[in-house]
């Protein structure tokens, strides 16, 4: 497994091996690597000859007051678990060499970065767009693969690819979750004992509105939202951001659920952190 710093260093070894037919696969990861990340890294695993793991806490999408001084970092830990998984390059750039003295150049993708969390989070995507569109610059991948757990994230940088023309093959994995249902995230450390308890009534609370949506008992998207609203704020500490049923084309609030093209998403504070979750109806 080869360690790869500097962004050049890496392009390079990425641009010889796709000359010598060599199929590359990303998965890009901002570390604290779970069950979920070694999901997306098994999945790349298999899809091509080549993987790389990139590492990288970016900057650019974390707003004044959020958590990017604190965000999980396990580097040793992180890189142990890509020798098992089999990767080939883990790229751990710094912020200087990917961005230089002043990011200066940008990615938007209008109207799907400004709703859902982009509402609470208004430059996140476009950070996440640009890391992204870099990272692909710099890997050269054929394939890369993402979480449906951030289905905001995986859709808006499909219309990138979409958009701009890049050919890499986007591949969405299913969300890994806890025994108990709560899907995996390393926000999830921050929760006090009794918040992790409460926080799986989110999981509960989407089974609850797509098990009524499969058996007829909900048929709009107002009606799933009404479901998930209720369970959660049973939950004296949950702090709901958002709940929404928006057509996977669009993100656009639905009217009656368009199946297999709706999805229904949630964030929710628990004391100070923030978490997300959905399902697609």
């Amino acid at each position: 497994m080869d360690i790869v710093s500097d962004p050049a260093v890496m392009q390079r070894a990425a641009l010889e091996a796709r000359r010598l037919g060599r199929r590359i696969a990303l998965v890009p990861t901002m570390g604290n690597l779970h069950e979920g990340h070694l999901a997306l890294i098994r999945e790349a695993r298999r899809r091509a000859d080549l993987l790389a793991v990139s590492i990288f806490v970016n900057p650019t999408q974390f707003g004044p007051n959020e958590d990017l001084g604190r965000y999980p970092r396990t580097p040793e830990a992180d890189l142990a678990a890509c020798r098992r998984e089999g990767v080939d390059w883990v790229f751990t750039p710094s912020a200087e060499s990917m961005y230089g003295i002043q990011a200066a150049v940008w990615v938007e993708v209008e109207g799907l970065g400004k709703k859902l969390c982009g509402r609470s989070r208004p430059i996140h995507f476009r950070g996440v767009a640009t890391v992204v569109l870099k990272l692909f610059n710099v890997c050269q991948p054929h394939v890369a693969v993402f979480g449906w757990k951030d289905a905001q994230q995986f859709l808006l940088l499909r219309r990138m690819v979409e958009g701009l023309n890049v050919p890499v093959e986007m591949v969405g994995v299913e969300t890994v979750r806890e025994p108990d249902g709560l899907a995996l995230s390393s926000r999830n450390r921050y929760l006090a004992p009794e918040e992790r308890k409460q926080a799986v009534e989110l999981s509960r609370a989407l089974r609850e509105a797509q098990a009524a949506a499969e058996s007829g008992r909900a048929t709009t998207g107002a009606e799933l939202v009404e479901i998930v609203r209720k369970r959660i704020e049973r939950v004296a500490s949950a702090r709901i951001d958002y709940v929404e049923a928006v057509s996977m084309r669009d993100l656009e609030p639905i009217g009656a659920i368009e199946p297999g093209a709706t999805l229904l998403a949630l964030a929710a504070f628990f004391g100070t952190t923030r978490l997300i979750d959905n399902a697609r109806l």
